[in-house]
């Protein structure tokens, strides 16, 4: 079921710009050191004026205060941002997974937030920009935790709670998740497009770029507007997965990131 059009940020490119990525999903974790070399690496070497981190950077991030626990993955990835920040702007947008990521982690990195959906304006052209989990509305289940998990109170209690207790908890969800993969009982709902479409007639927009679903592709939703689905990222599959959308006055290019 079609739902209301959320309110919509915009965000007007400097003229300076003239190359701009997409990122999505890279769903870091202390498990996985390859995804984070493999992100140094990018960061290190790319010409883009601009980033744009569309949600789930992060496996799962229990809160801003796990930066400063002695050798934290959190305090690592905060310190590679910083660093990648004062190089050119960098934009973060919440995931599924990194929903607890606030105003800490943005004041540490100099990683800006961006709200979902956001209307990039670059290049006289305007592109939505989402992390496209809230337009996945066959998943019943998920849009109901959603609208617990996004609301500002509940955030509040569960950061009040230990660290070591969140944790356990964030150990505990990603068990449950793998567990779901493994028993091909996991749910990968796509976006439903009709919203997808009245989300990007609202925006005057003529595409929408997200993450979330997992499945890269290009799709016509009508006549001359798209929508661009940003692969994931996992370096441990056969073969592994990784990559980006740059946007330049040439249009969208679709780029891989080479493995370590």
């Amino acid at each position: 079921m079609q739902q209301a059009v959320p309110p919509m940020a915009e965000l007007v490119a400097p003229a300076g710009w003239r190359t701009v990525d997409f990122l999505a999903d890279l769903h870091l974790e202390p498990g996985q050191p390859a995804t984070l070399q493999a992100l140094r690496q990018y960061l290190e070497s790319t010409p883009a004026d601009a980033v744009f981190l569309l949600g789930d950077l992060f496996e799962v991030w229990v809160g801003d205060d796990a930066i400063d626990e002695p050798d934290s993955f959190e305090g690592a990835c905060s310190a590679l941002l910083a660093g990648a920040a004062r190089q050119r702007p960098m934009y973060f947008m919440h995931g599924n997974r990194d929903f607890l990521v606030g105003a800490e982690f943005t004041r540490r990195t100099g990683v800006a937030l961006l709200a979902d959906p956001t209307v990039l304006q670059f290049l006289d052209q305007r592109w939505l920009l989402s992390h496209g989990d809230a337009l996945c509305l066959n998943d019943v289940e998920y849009q109901r935790f959603r609208a617990v998990a996004r609301n500002s109170a509940w955030q509040a209690q569960l950061l009040a709670r230990p660290l070591h207790e969140r944790r356990a908890q964030g150990r505990s969800a990603r068990s449950e998740s793998e567990a779901r993969k493994q028993a091909g009982t996991a749910v990968y709902a796509d976006v439903d497009e009709p919203t997808a479409l009245a989300w990007l007639q609202a925006a005057r927009a003529q595409a929408l770029i997200h993450g979330h679903t997992h499945m890269p592709a290009d799709h016509v939703l009508a006549q001359g507007l798209a929508r661009h689905v940003l692969t994931d990222w996992d370096l441990a599959a056969d073969p592994p997965r990784a990559g980006l959308l740059r946007l330049t006055a040439q249009g969208l290019q679709r780029l891989p990131i080479a493995p370590m």
